[in-house]
């Protein structure tokens, strides 16, 4: 298994180093290549003291606006994925993701309401993740509330109130946006998903949920391994199922939250990868719980890469990318596990 890990893990670096080296590469300003590499060589220690050939304004769009933006991708998509992970090794679904449990939805009015009242900027930028990760949690609670019938919970219940639940609260999130006159392009910005005017201030809040949420849903690969035999067997196994149940949720949603509140509703990221991953390299959860947080940062490189160049000089939101590629993925996953309740 640690030679599965390393050979994986070590491809999956690879191929995200790749991306990065291309994404940062590309932009609507039309740099040459040569130009921009230079440009982040020279900010390597030994190199600062060498004569340059652009101007401040160059430095500050491959530094502050494209470099930071790309790390700020590949956080998002790391906390989304590994979020999609936990999601799904707990409550055995590929269907279960932030986005179709309303996780994301619930994130977002926390951080639509601070923004309403202009109480983000006051007290400051670790305000709206908080904020968000305790609407988030609520919203999870009222979910597992909406699908509980005699004490049991099934699946498809619960992602229909998943639904329910991310409508109710899409309804919220719009009346704030027709009472809002000065910050209404603000909110929509967190429903639609961007990457856009973020800078190095905002990698530094991603990054530390980033960081801990790897290992502290890694911890939990093997219970999740064993909540594939069913609740009751793993409780036999030795594995305390609500105590897990509740921390990788609890973890996943942080992790969700601390996305949201930086780039807004990106969807279908933690329904994507995660499958992908378990069709790849099978569905331990040893190997799908790092492979989806490094494949989630390529995947949202890649989208927003694409959102970023494809009608340049205007942008995509990410979110509607995410979408387009997500929801007929959402709705294959759905057909398949019909047709696989029917022949059972």
């Amino acid at each position: 298994m640690k030679l599965k890990i390393v050979t994986y893990g070590g491809a999956a670096m690879l191929l995200l180093v790749l991306s990065a080296v291309v994404s940062i590469s590309i932009g609507s300003a039309g740099y040459p290549i040569a130009k921009v590499w230079a440009i982040i060589v020279h900010q390597l220690p030994w190199n600062r003291g060498e004569a340059v050939e652009w101007t401040a304004l160059d430095e500050a769009v491959v530094i502050q606006v494209r470099l930071s933006r790309i790390l700020i991708g590949v956080l998002v998509g790391a906390c989304l994925g590994l979020a999609g992970a936990g999601f799904q090794g707990v409550l055995r679904n590929p269907l279960a993701d932030p986005y179709t449990l309303g996780v994301a939805s619930g994130s977002s009015i926390g951080a639509a309401f601070l923004i309403l009242f202009g109480v983000q900027s006051a007290v400051g930028i670790w305000t709206v993740p908080f904020v968000a990760f305790g609407t988030g949690m609520a919203t999870i609670f009222a979910v597992f509330w909406l699908a509980r019938q005699q004490g049991q919970m099934r699946i498809e219940t619960l992602i229909l109130a998943g639904v329910i639940v991310q409508a109710f609260l899409g309804a919220f999130v719009s009346f704030m946006i027709s009472m809002s006159n000065t910050v209404v392009n603000e909110i929509l910005y967190w429903t639609m998903g961007s990457l856009s005017k973020r800078n190095w201030e905002h990698v530094a809040l991603v990054l530390p949920f980033a960081a801990l949420g790897l290992p502290a849903i890694s911890a939990f690969a093997q219970p999740m391994n064993l909540f594939v035999l069913g609740e009751r067997q793993a409780a036999h196994l030795g594995v305390n199922v609500e105590r897990t149940k509740l921390t990788v949720l609890t973890i996943s949603t942080l992790l969700t939250a601390a996305a949201v509140s930086v780039s807004g509703v990106i969807g279908f990221v933690g329904l994507v990868v995660p499958h992908l991953i378990r069709l790849i390299v099978g569905p331990d959860y040893r190997l799908v719980v790092p492979l989806s947080a490094i494949v989630g940062g390529i995947y949202v490189l890649w989208a927003d890469t694409l959102a970023r160049t494809a009608l340049s000089p205007k942008e995509i939101p990410l979110g509607v990318l995410t979408a387009l590629i997500g929801a007929p993925f959402f709705a294959y996953l759905l057909k398949r596990r019909k047709a696989g309740l029917k022949e059972g």
